[in-house]
């Protein structure tokens, strides 16, 4: 199947969040289906880093649609996120979890971690599964620029899936947007439909 132009990023973010779900992430030899997303837009939502990030700001304008933003999380975890824009809402989509189908050794080896539900049922397990990393911020995932081996495309192995929404996972503002996007009883989402818990 070929991978997603840059066409495909230059729509909604809210839309594009639930239509990465299915979608197959190649990243370097290992690969997943897209299980679970988020969406954040820049504008008008306060748990976006465009709210409080100037660097977030600068990295949206600067950067093409469909460009990975890489960010440290609390000082433990790398988060793996495209960038959307050009269409109705800019913004970024967290990646929250693969259905892991190729390189499944050596995600494995990484995780230290056999079950494959294990492997990338969360974006911080999945970036360690796929050794993504810091230096990978900014890497254009369309285009001519896309580096060999990396992309994303429509999945020839799954049947469609059926999408759910529901609110997004660990933030304290704009809690209630149903934003979060997730393949219906699949066992890889990092937290199940209806589960969230709120944060104080």
């Amino acid at each position: 199947m070929p991978f997603l132009g840059t066409a495909f990023f230059q729509r909604d973010v809210v839309e594009v969040a639930r239509d990465l779900v299915g979608t197959e992430l190649v990243w370097h030899g290992c690969s997943g289906i897209i299980v679970e997303t988020e969406a954040y837009a820049a504008e008008g939502d306060p748990a976006c880093h465009t709210a409080t990030r100037p660097s977030a700001r600068e990295f949206m304008k600067s950067r093409p649609p469909g460009s990975a933003y890489v960010y440290f999380n609390y000082g433990m975890y790398w988060l793996f996120n495209l960038l959307v824009k050009g269409g109705e809402r800019d913004g970024l989509i967290l990646v929250r979890a693969l259905d892991p189908r190729r390189g499944i050794e050596v995600m494995q080896q990484r995780r230290q971690r056999e079950k494959l539900h294990e492997l990338c049922s969360g974006p911080g397990k999945l970036a360690v599964a796929l050794a993504i990393d810091g230096k990978h911020h900014g890497t254009p995932m369309t285009g001519r620029q896309r580096p060999a081996g990396c992309g994303l495309r429509a999945s020839a192995t799954t049947t469609e899936h059926e999408v759910l929404c529901d609110v997004r996972v660990g933030i304290s503002q704009a809690t209630d947007f149903p934003w979060r996007f997730l393949a219906k009883d699949n066992g890889h989402v990092s937290v199940r439909h209806g589960r969230v818990k709120k944060v104080a």
